[in-house]
């Protein structure tokens, strides 16, 4: 019904804004991810979604079309409500939610606050052929690296190097070389660990 707003920015806080709308404020919900992207000044323009309850009606307001996809997408899914799908992209950037569940990224969605092991599994199950097939993204290469990732950190944990922080070693080469053979990431992380 309201697709989005335009107007005058009255209040500016972490979880919610006011813009004024001809005389009219109206009250929007936004994640972290639109309030770092809110630009200085008066004038400001929100996609929005409109959520329809017995008892109220709520808006949500983003900056990017594409974060607003992705809510609509999150809150598709059973046991995901407005407000997690809304802590989902505080937590995470619409890329990295994106990225996770094309992967099939278990942990990282499990890493944001009120999500359980089921809830993230179901999230993925749900979603991953619709992000794929929207997003247009090559699921091969994005499990080839994981699947190349995953290999190195075991192997690494084999030789006895703590977990997190060879994924952070790891995670560092292959942001440098995406392509890189599991050897390749090992003898790289090796030389950093």
């Amino acid at each position: 019904m309201i697709t989005h707003i335009k107007g005058r920015l009255v209040e500016k806080n972490p979880t919610d804004v006011v813009i004024d709308c001809n005389g009219v404020g109206y009250f929007l919900h936004i994640s972290l991810h639109t309030f770092s992207l809110i630009p200085e000044g008066e004038e400001l323009q929100l996609y929005t979604h409109l959520q329809i309850k017995e008892d109220s009606h709520t808006l949500f307001g983003f900056v990017e079309k594409t974060e607003r996809e992705i809510f609509r997408l999150l809150i598709s899914v059973s046991g995901i409500g407005a407000n997690i799908a809304r802590t989902m992209l505080s937590s995470l950037e619409p890329n990295q939610i994106k990225e996770a569940i094309a992967s099939g990224d278990v942990p990282t969605i499990q890493s944001i606050k009120g999500i359980g092991a089921k809830t993230a599994q179901r999230v993925i199950l749900d979603l991953k052929d619709k992000i794929l097939k929207v997003y247009n993204i090559d699921e091969v290469s994005v499990s080839q690296n994981n699947t190349n990732k995953e290999e190195a950190l075991s192997a690494l944990e084999t030789l006895g190097f703590n977990r997190k922080l060879a994924e952070k070693v790891i995670d560092r080469v292959l942001k440098e070389t995406p392509k890189e053979t599991v050897e390749n990431i090992i003898k790289q992380a090796l030389k950093n660990l």
